[in-house]
């Protein structure tokens, strides 16, 4: 018998032998049960990580249906869900994360191998800022939420003073967390890590739909009460409200002044640990990890700066104004045809400035960058997402100005302003996704070829230098040695010289700065001049665009046009939900087109 189990695989290999000689080998290494084994475990490791991400996602899902349940029900029926059950709700989970959160920063990162690749890509250093700057106003925001709770105790629940606290916990917490670790590519306890991220960005996703909600039914109150106290002036009402001194209205003006820095603060740390989530169980190869970063330096920028900073001075003008006046019971007509103007002629300018960066683009014909990189890939969604917000709102108000009298003056202004608005997303979308996938020239021949160039255009020393130190040599040589006045002459004499060449010197780096500058500029080509141009006037009218509605500027309900025309709660949803993902959109696009000038 064993030689007829024998004979039938000898008679096969003599088969395949006679056909390929060469492959027995490879035929009985296959069948060995270790290269089966090994050859299994990528693909083990794939599905163990889309099991991973499918449970992570799958309780994130649950948790935020759970929480907007809690949230839409505060809003239809306020008696069976109170917002102080919400709060408790949110409380819970904070709490959930904060333990995880701890857990990772004195375990899960400090085991060995825990941390073995950072993404260089992820935790950009405008984003970390982003976090601690909301973050520090989002904390303010909740020390003056519990200083105005207190001043009300007698008409308000403890939960509202024990709900800040720990947001306050909680937000410290999560910044110092992100600022240190939102580039690690964690290889230890994935499928725990992943859950404890997804918690982390549910719970945040929640705070800025309650934020919204909220915010929507504080100005609606407040809007009802201004109403009433045009028809009804100087009747007293019963409500829970602020007595008269001044440290109740610090409390209530700085709460309502801070208030849209918690929902950027939800939203920029959802990104960042959406990243962060995409690079558990990461491992990063060689060629993804770049050899030069690049850096931002003002350089071979010259009208971009002027333009830009032209714009932030008149929008800061403009802003000014527009709080002076429509803040008033009865806000005048002329402040919104400025306000509208004002968006009328500068949003062309970026469209165009967008399109002529996309055109160029085209032209330059660059390999496209086609490595994994889950940041620019959200950064992309994020680009796309939030740009529907302001789209949408833009084309609400276009169907409801054009329904009513487009040809009024004011009409006109605001439905012009919608359809520039739209033009110039999706213009500045596309430049930048364009930007993004751009791979970046090499840039140490060019500051090798401009470090030769400047070696011959900055002369070495300043005309009259070299003969100042050797007069002082001269000086010092003839001086008779013995005399104390003598002496004191000589270092009066090498003091004047020294302060003078100190002078000179400084001359002289300012000269070579200017002449390096000027160098600089004048070598780069002119397709990377004007991408560089383009993206810093775009950057600082974006900066200037995120101020104005971040601090209160909010035409498209104040001017009462699209309101009347949906009903004051429909108008209120569609503003409330649009307003922050163009706020976010801003801030946003600031970054991209910051990486854009640095990589063109």
């Amino acid at each position: 018998m064993s030689d007829k189990k024998v004979s039938r695989p000898c008679h096969h290999c003599r088969s395949k032998s006679a056909s390929a000689p060469t492959d027995t080998s490879k035929i009985h290494y296959e069948k060995f049960w270790l290269y089966r084994h090994c050859s299994s475990v990528q693909q083990r490791d794939r599905q163990a990580q889309k099991a991973g991400q499918l449970f992570s996602g799958l309780l994130a899902m649950n948790v935020v249906f759970l929480g907007s349940a809690f949230v839409s029900s505060m809003i239809f029926n306020k008696v069976a869900i109170t917002l102080a059950d919400v709060w408790i709700l949110l409380s819970i989970l904070k709490v959930l994360c904060l333990f995880w959160i701890i857990y990772y920063l004195l375990g899960t990162s400090r085991q060995p191998h825990a941390v073995l690749y950072r993404d260089s890509h992820a935790g950009a250093i405008w984003i970390r800022g982003s976090v601690l700057l909301f973050g520090s106003c989002s904390i303010l925001l909740n020390v003056f939420q519990i200083g105005y709770s207190t001043i009300l105790v007698h008409c308000k629940s403890r939960v509202e003073i024990v709900f800040p606290s720990i947001g306050i916990l909680f937000i410290c917490t999560q910044a110092y967390f992100l600022w240190h670790h939102s580039k690690d590519c964690i290889q230890v306890q994935h499928n725990f890590t992943r859950c404890g991220l997804m918690l982390t960005i549910a719970t945040n996703l929640l705070l800025w739909l309650l934020a919204v909600t909220n915010d929507t039914l504080h100005v609606e109150i407040e809007s009802q009460l201004r109403e009433v106290e045009r028809r009804f002036a100087g009747n007293e009402t019963t409500l829970c409200t602020c007595p008269n001194t001044t440290i109740c209205k610090v409390f209530q003006k700085g709460y309502i002044l801070l208030y849209p820095f918690n929902t950027e603060y939800c939203l920029v740390c959802c990104s960042v640990l959406y990243v962060m989530w995409k690079n558990v169980g990461r491992r990063i190869s060689h060629h993804h990890i770049p050899h030069a970063k690049p850096k931002f330096k003002l350089q071979g920028v010259v009208f971009g700066p002027l333009l830009g900073t032209s714009a932030v001075i008149i929008g800061a003008c403009v802003f000014m104004m527009y709080q002076i006046q429509a803040t008033s019971l009865v806000p005048s007509r002329q402040v919104f045809v400025i306000y509208y103007s004002y968006y009328i002629v500068l949003l062309p300018l970026m469209s165009v400035g967008a399109v002529i960066g996309t055109i160029i683009h085209a032209l330059e014909k660059k390999e496209l960058d086609t490595l994994k990189n889950p940041t620019r890939s959200l950064d992309v969604v994020l680009l796309m997402g939030a740009a529907l917000g302001q789209i949408g709102m833009s084309y609400f108000s276009i169907v409801a100005l054009v329904a009513t009298d487009p040809r009024d003056l004011l009409n006109s202004l605001a439905l012009s302003y919608s359809v520039l608005l739209i033009f110039q997303n999706i213009s500045q979308n596309v430049f930048v996704i364009d930007g993004l996938h751009r791979r970046r020239v090499g840039a140490a021949a060019e500051a090798k070829r401009a470090g030769h160039a400047g070696q011959h255009t900055v002369p070495a020393e300043l005309p009259g230098q070299e003969e100042t130190t050797q007069g002082s040599k001269q000086e010092h040589s003839q001086t008779p040695p013995g005399k104390e006045e003598d002496t004191r002459e000589e270092q009066n004499r090498e003091a004047y010289s020294q302060r003078r060449v100190s002078v000179l010197e400084l001359g002289q780096e300012i000269r070579k700065a200017s002449l390096s500058y000027i160098h600089i500029y004048s070598h780069l080509s002119w397709r990377r001049r004007v991408l560089r141009e383009i993206s810093f006037f775009l950057v600082l009218c974006n900066i200037i665009l995120w101020v104005m509605p971040t601090f209160g500027a909010h035409p498209l309900f104040e001017n009462g046009m699209e309101r009347s025309f949906y009903g004051y709660s429909t108008w209120f949803v569609i503003v409330n939900f649009g307003l922050p993902l163009g706020v976010f959109y801003r801030m946003h696009s600031v970054g991209g087109l910051l990486e854009v000038y640095v990589t063109a």
